[in-house]
């Protein structure tokens, strides 16, 4: 079956750029990036903080059923602007990974559809192909396909 979420990088390039429509209004994908309940949600993590704002931050904690913290996750978003763009850096703490710089662009394609437009920038090519060898595309279709379905009783 086709990934809904295409994910594409360019040979030499420290970047991948994600694109996925979703079947939601343009507000409602966006408040699935910045409401915690719903974060928690689609991501299948904890959100210890969520603070959507211009020099805000955020940190997430995942645990398995004993409690160990199996992934936790933070960053900080230099720029906010509602509905249409989150601008953050994203670390994934105890990892070889740098910090990543991620460009999320929301777009109103129809008043029931809309696109997410993701620019991951990577510290490095080597970085960038390293992350692409893991089973990063697949994660993120599934996460995408959760989001859809979290939210389409809210339409």
């Amino acid at each position: 079956m086709e990934r809904k979420t295409k994910v594409r990088a360019e040979d030499s390039k420290q970047e991948i750029v994600i694109t996925r429509e979703f079947d939601l209004p343009l507000e409602l994908l966006f408040k699935a990036y910045v409401e915690p309940e719903i974060v928690a949600q689609w991501m299948g993590t904890r959100v210890l903080k969520l603070e959507n704002r211009k020099h805000g931050s955020y940190q997430f904690e995942t645990s398995d059923p004993q409690g160990n913290v199996v992934f936790r996750a933070n960053g900080v978003i230099p720029e906010f602007i509602p509905n249409q763009k989150i601008t953050r850096t994203f670390e994934m703490e105890n990892t070889p990974f740098a910090v990543q710089l991620e460009f999320l662009e929301f777009e109103k394609l129809t008043d029931q559809t809309s696109l997410l437009t993701m620019q991951i920038v990577y510290k490095s090519v080597a970085l960038r192909d390293q992350m692409l060898k893991l089973p990063f595309a697949q994660g993120l279709n599934m996460a995408h396909n959760r989001l859809q379905e979290t939210l389409n009783p809210l339409k």
